[in-house]
């Protein structure tokens, strides 16, 4: 009797470990095929979409003194003329100008420096200083090369991707990698990021939100394609991914930023969840949903991003279950 519980024990071990692992080498860019952009290594990914940088003096455009036009490496977008280009020996390549309407400014995360992407599809590509006086535009561009493709003067220059139409939401539903990882999944959705939103504290770290005294929220940040999904389809995989009726947090996650909320951009968005919850309520669930105005949403650390992905494993406390 005891070999036959063992043997079945192990069985069921083997089809759950199976079954894990599947699930574990779905990746985070499904649904995203609607979008040609060019396909990035962990490197390229790691600088452009999670926003990091490379080792100054290792980018191979760092000492190029070419005569050609350097595009986003992530959209082909035309950034930067080669005559703007110059050496300020502070490790990556240098620009005192942008091609027009090029480059986009925006306060980093950091809350003191200009951050500079892509126009066309928001890839990161380094940051913006003034006033160094390295050359009279008084103007330095310091770009990632892992940001870039150079395209040199006399070759064929490669067609732009143009930028998708895009829509934001924004869900919490407890520890936020759960959240993301159903979330990234879906048909349609461009980007997920898990950070903070709803606090009075600026640029919170995670060490911050673990005390439960910043008001934030873990959340994600969903792009996606309004031509291809819509806020109500994400609304109702966010609900029917995690217990929409707990109080006090998800699952083992107990406080005050693991609370069910879905801050709104307007008021279609309101109204949506609205309907849903009162849906809900219909099925004799008593949804704990707070609704709340979108306000700041602060990325979270990056090792926060794609996390089950990046771990192969899966959500401990987010499981699917249809309710609609």
């Amino acid at each position: 009797m005891n070999k036959l519980l063992i043997l079945i024990s192990t069985l069921f071990f083997i089809q759950s470990f199976c079954f894990a692992e599947t699930k574990k080498t779905d990746s985070p860019d499904k649904g995203k095929e609607i979008m040609s952009y060019n396909k990035l290594t962990p490197e390229e990914a790691y600088v452009i979409e999670q926003k990091g940088t490379e080792r100054p003096f290792t980018g191979e455009f760092n000492k190029n003194k070419d005569k050609g036009t350097y595009i986003c490496r992530k959209c082909n977008a035309p950034l930067y003329k080669s005559d703007s280009k110059f050496d300020s020996r502070c490790g990556w390549p240098s620009f005192d100008d942008e091609i027009k309407d090029a480059v986009r400014r925006e306060t980093d995360s950091d809350g003191r420096r200009t951050e500079i992407l892509c126009e066309n599809c928001d890839g990161h590509l380094g940051h913006v200083f003034l006033g160094e006086g390295f050359t009279a535009k008084n103007t330095r561009h310091c770009v990632n090369s892992l940001s870039m493709k150079f395209i040199k003067e006399g070759e064929e220059m490669p067609k732009a991707v143009p930028r998708p139409k895009t829509a934001k939401a924004i869900f919490a539903s407890g520890c936020f990698w759960g959240t993301e990882y159903w979330l990234q999944q879906a048909p349609g959705v461009l980007s997920a990021t898990s950070g903070y939103i709803g606090g009075h504290v600026k640029n919170p770290t995670y060490k911050q939100i673990c005390t439960g005294l910043t008001g934030h929220y873990e959340a994600v940040e969903v792009v996606y394609n309004p031509d291809v999904t819509d806020f109500e389809t994400l609304a109702k995989l966010y609900y029917e991914t995690h217990d929409p009726e707990q109080t006090n947090g998800q699952g083992p996650d107990i406080g005050s930023q693991y609370l069910s909320a879905v801050f709104y951009f307007n008021e279609e968005q309101k109204a949506t969840i609205e309907k849903l919850m009162k849906t809900l309520k219909g099925k004799g669930l008593k949804p704990a949903t707070e609704l709340k105005e979108a306000t700041i949403f602060y990325p979270a650390e990056t090792y926060h991003q794609d996390y089950y992905f990046k771990h192969r494993k899966t959500p401990y406390c987010h499981k699917y279950k249809k309710l609609f």
